[in-house]
């Protein structure tokens, strides 16, 4: 699947947003194909720290474990996901901050589906551009969100 990479611009200081996304508990109230949180590794997040999260897309439901590779406080999250059939994922968030006190999120993720080249255009007719239209719905609930808590 082709990767998708998507940009908001919130009305919120960077370490309000990356607040709210290392907030795994509360991924299913703005990712809109996440639809619950499995498992959540003890303490603060770190490399190394995991969780198991439930997604349906279009009507399919699958799991995936997410592995938190890297953190750079207010600055950059990166996650490598596993799924279903040794399907692989990536997830990296960077912040930049706004003048005026926003934050700019960009958002960047990719699926590799398992069954090389087969597998890939599988994926293609069954997703199409629905994980980038799903990350930008993801991200305006973002904004609501953040935006809600002020």
């Amino acid at each position: 699947m082709a990767p998708v990479d998507v940009t908001v611009d919130l009305d919120a200081a960077p370490e309000t947003v990356f607040a709210y996304l290392l907030d795994i508990r509360r991924t299913p109230e703005w990712v809109t194909i996440c639809k619950a949180v499995l498992s959540v590794d003890p303490g603060t997040p770190h490399p190394g720290w995991q969780c198991r999260q439930r997604y349906v897309l279009r009507g399919a439901p699958f799991v995936v474990t997410w592995t938190l590779d890297e953190l750079d406080q207010d600055r950059h999250i990166s996650w490598s996901g596993r799924g279903p059939a040794r399907s692989k994922a990536s997830i990296e968030q960077d912040l930049t901050p706004l003048d005026g006190g926003g934050t700019r999120l960009r958002y960047r993720n990719e699926f590799s589906a398992p069954g090389g080249i087969f597998g890939a255009a599988a994926s293609r007719a069954l997703v199409g551009d629905t994980a980038e239209t799903e990350a930008k719905r993801s991200l305006d609930l973002l904004a609501q969100l953040i935006d809600g808590a002020d």
